[in-house]
């Protein structure tokens, strides 16, 4: 029985601000989960709302928390998870903060790392000025990131090209490129950007258009040369089967706070592959406990590099002992579990709820 939930209202601090298509993001908006049971037993879940990757705002999901925690203290475990899914069809990512943190109070299998384990990660490249940006890709390259990130979509899709032009010939083949518009693009801008950049160097050319716009993203996918990945467009399992339907992508991404549970997160990347797609997993935007889930998930189920680094960007990460990274990925020691660092989570914490059976 979950005898105790704590909502916490949290503000992040990056390091630095993080570029998207749709604006500057100076710090996470995340609410964080953190369930007791009658057994002693702890479960964390989180989600970072960034409204733009969802529909969801904080300023809504904020009283909302406070009276799913109100709700579901009391409950059994089994019908509290079930009580939270309920929430994802309208909110997925608050869904998710509450119903991955009893799935952890559960013993999630997918949790349990039995060997050592080293998920490769990408690499962001986040400096937009040119001498930035080629220090930072050399940074990335030097530190074993065998794929890096870039972010597009602006309003001038000439520049964007002219920067990935630039950025393929310093990478020099030391890395593979993820090339994210971040639905910034018009279908017309988006097929001129990917006919103006090479495609030796680009794996993948993500969500060019606006999330949902399935007829608009279908205009490039007539005339794109580079392989493309849908992201923000998927929700659930009938936005991945869609995709298959409608060949329009090669590449499809998923998001722990997207799908709610660790295993229902895992049932999807399996259904991406079974439609002969790739599947990609990872969050950028989600604090070290999502980004510690995703990789735990990714380490039994993907083989290309992960994009759960959004704790990288942190000023100060919310675990006692933050992952490591060395090599270009996240190492994963046999039997390894974090622990909330009390400290960090009071200094970040702008609201909390309680709520005891």
């Amino acid at each position: 029985m979950l005898t105790r939930i704590d909502a916490y209202r949290l503000r992040l601090p990056l390091t630095t601000p993080y570029h998207l298509a749709f604006g500057d993001v100076e710090a996470f908006d995340t609410i964080l989960v953190v369930a007791q049971d009658d057994e002693g037993r702890e479960g964390w879940g989180d989600a970072t709302v960034l409204t733009g990757y969802t529909d969801e705002t904080i300023e809504a999901s904020w009283p909302l928390a406070e009276t799913v925690a109100r709700r579901l203290a009391g409950h059994a475990l089994v019908s509290a998870k079930a009580e939270a899914l309920a929430l994802a069809p309208e909110a997925p990512f608050l869904a998710t903060a509450f119903a991955s943190a009893i799935e952890m109070l559960e013993g999630a299998p997918l949790l349990q790392v039995e060997h050592d384990t080293a998920v490769p990660v990408l690499g962001t490249i986040n400096d937009t000025e040119p001498e930035a940006m080629r220090a930072q890709i050399d940074r990335l390259c030097a530190a074993g990131h065998a794929t890096l990130k870039i972010k597009v979509g602006s309003a001038t899709p000439d520049a964007d090209a002219k920067r990935i032009r630039a950025a393929l010939e310093h990478v020099a083949g030391r890395a593979r490129l993820r090339v994210d518009a971040n639905q910034g693009y018009t279908p017309g801008q988006a097929v001129w950007f990917a006919n103006a950049v090479p495609v030796e160097g680009i794996e993948l050319f993500e969500q060019p258009c606006a999330a949902g716009d399935w007829a608009a993203h279908m205009e490039v996918v007539r005339e794109c040369p580079l392989p493309l990945m849908l992201d923000e467009s998927i929700y659930d399992e009938a936005d991945i089967d869609e995709t298959a339907s409608r060949r329009a992508a090669r590449f499809v991404k998923v998001k722990l706070m997207k799908f709610a549970t660790l295993e229902r997160l895992a049932a999807a990347i399996e259904r991406i592959r079974a439609h002969g797609l790739q599947p990609v997993l990872g969050n950028g935007v989600a604090s070290d406990v999502g980004c510690w889930m995703e990789a735990c998930v990714a380490a039994r189920h993907i083989g290309n590099a992960g994009e759960m680094n959004g704790w990288l960007k942190m000023t100060r990460p919310l675990f006692e002992t933050p992952m490591r990274v060395e090599g270009g990925a996240i190492r994963l020691p046999a039997g390894w579990r974090p622990r909330l660092d009390r400290a960090a989570l009071a200094a970040a914490t702008l609201a909390e709820a309680s709520a005891r059976a």
